[in-house]
């Protein structure tokens, strides 16, 4: 375990930031202040670290401060040294006896190394400062004056930037740098002290940190970063969040090549904006229907596909997809994988829907489509590549961050588990299904029957309700198809049996699925006991968000 030795002159935040986070594991063995009634000492012996005072009086040169500091440390064992508003150069008095010493300058050096730094830097009109962390190094003379033009000089071990906004003053900036600055990267590179991973040259005056790659060896984890800087330009703001007591804006990424629903051109002027809502349901029907080649139509509802199927022409696939749950669909957004045509914007009209989005539109088309005074109408442009390679989501205190789901599956990655092989067409069904279940939450099940959904129960936290809810959708919801003879696809594994015998009751006469159950062999019984087929993907196909 690494002990640190704290050094601070006031009221020692950022020390005191590091004792409760214990970065790496690290603790304090002392906060040590030259001011005898320093906030610090109190805050410190609050939390059960000892405490030690070294006046500095006012004959004492700095030298002999330093050797009286050290004398005080003495009775302690610590590895590293870590100073916080610690107001005196030191020396190699200091230096030479003490591991390595780590401070804290507000300010992305070598920019604005002085006294008033974010005055400096409003000064100077910067769109960026920030904080950084540097080993403390030598800068007296040899008689212990300050060489001004070495002091915050030492290597750099890590950095945070921070945005300067118009109207900023010193409070509002130095409140940014030193509250969400500094207590990011202060405890980020004692984290990394701890750990063993900092290399220090102070010949070189250089630093090392191995744990602050791109990248990591392990290949099935390549590219995720030991830290992620972003910075997203704001595009608009939104009239409300998810409820209207929430405020809300979107965000751009300019650097994102990928059709998005956030770069996309809204070509009915002077209707109204997308909602917050509008955005993330079309964000998803949109990423739905990048999954196909074919002409592909899709309808979400609270990010859920309330249908989706694809056909030899958009206005049939568009028919297909609607007619899964066209109750649903009251109030949702659209997604076509193709130029909207005349005959596809006819139906779309048809009834209440808040957004279309496709990747171009005939003149009839938009001419159709603009006669609803309230449909938002975007074209995204060519669909192309799905480049972007991560999705995030924000927690409290975090953000998680993923790999998007790209997999994809043909007919010769499924594996036959049953004693009735599926036919042709149930394998195309399999595929199909497989695909769109990607963007149904969890739990998640699919009825399909050919290339078109005719039931779909999402977001249950049972699988046998989730299969309950997609064969009362099929029964009740669907319009001129039911659930018999249809495939049912499942984002993860059965536990049980009683998931195949509820598809049985509705008419499901395919199964595709996972597989990776203990009771795998249980479920399959039940699948040959009702004629059915049934084929595993080997991976599964959770959707939380």
């Amino acid at each position: 375990m690494t002990r640190i030795a704290g050094m601070a002159g006031n009221r020692g935040r950022n020390l005191l930031n590091i004792a409760d986070r214990k970065p790496g594991g690290a603790e304090f063995a002392v906060i040590l202040t030259n001011t005898e009634d320093a906030p610090v000492l109190e805050a410190a012996a609050e939390r059960g670290i000892p405490t030690e005072v070294v006046p500095l009086a006012e004959d004492m040169s700095r030298r002999e401060h330093e050797e009286a500091v050290l004398e005080a440390l003495s009775e302690y064992e610590f590895d590293l040294v870590c100073l916080d508003g610690y107001m005196r150069i030191l020396s190699d008095t200091f230096l030479d006896e003490a591991p390595t010493t780590l401070n804290v300058h507000p300010a992305l050096l070598p920019s604005f190394p002085g006294m008033d730094a974010w005055g400096d830097a409003l000064e100077a009109g910067v769109s960026v400062t920030g904080c950084t962390v540097h080993v403390v190094t030598d800068a007296t003379d040899e008689d212990g004056a300050v060489v001004e033009d070495e002091v915050d000089m030492g290597p750099i071990v890590t950095q945070e930037p921070i945005p300067v906004y118009e109207g900023d003053d010193e409070d509002d900036l130095k409140e940014r740098v030193l509250y969400e600055g500094e207590f990011r990267a202060y405890p980020r590179a004692v984290k990394w002290v701890a750990e063993g991973a900092v290399d220090i040259d102070l010949d070189a005056g250089e630093v090392t940190v191995d744990a602050d790659v791109a990248g990591v060896e392990d290949a099935e984890h390549d590219g995720l970063p030991s830290r992620r800087v972003v910075s997203d330009d704001r595009a608009d703001t939104l009239r409300y969040g998810e409820n209207p007591h929430q405020d809300a804006a979107v965000y751009a990424d300019y650097t994102c090549d990928e059709a998005s629903v956030v770069h996309a051109d809204q070509l009915n002027e002077g209707a109204k904006g997308l909602s917050y809502n509008n955005y993330n349901d079309a964000d998803g029907a949109l990423n739905l229907i990048k999954e196909f080649d074919e002409p592909a139509a899709a309808v979400i509802k609270h990010t859920n596909p309330a249908g989706c199927a694809t056909a030899d022409s958009l206005a049939e696939a568009y028919e297909k997809a609607l007619s899964t749950d066209p109750m649903s669909a009251f109030g949702g957004i659209v997604a076509l994988n193709r130029e909207c045509d005349a005959a596809t914007a006819e139906q779309i009209i048809d009834s209440f829907k808040e957004v279309v989005v496709a990747p171009s539109y005939t003149d009839d088309a938009l001419e159709t489509l603009c006669e609803k005074e309230n449909l938002r109408v975007l074209d995204v442009g060519e669909l192309g590549e799905q480049t972007e390679r991560f999705t995030e989501k924000d927690l409290v205190g975090g953000r998680l961050v993923q790999e998007r789901d790209l997999q994809s599956i043909s007919v010769d990655d499924l594996e036959v588990v049953t004693e009735r092989e599926p036919t042709e067409d149930e394998l195309e069904s399999m595929v199909f299904a497989w695909q769109t279940l990607k963007h149904v939450k969890s739990n998640g099940i699919l009825f399909a029957d050919g290339t078109e959904t005719v039931g779909v129960g999402m977001g249950q936290v049972s699988r046998v309700d989730a299969v309950r809810l997609a064969a009362m959708k099929a029964d009740e919801h669907a319009e001129g198809k039911d659930a018999e003879g249809a495939v049912m696809a499942s984002d993860a594994f059965f536990p049980f049996p009683d998931g195949i015998e509820e598809a049985a009751k509705a008419g499901i006469e395919a199964v595709v699925q996972p597989g990776g159950s203990v009771n795998d062999e249980d479920v399959i019984e039940a699948a040959d006991e009702h004629g059915m087929a049934m084929a595993f993907t080997g991976q599964r196909s959770f959707k939380h968000d």
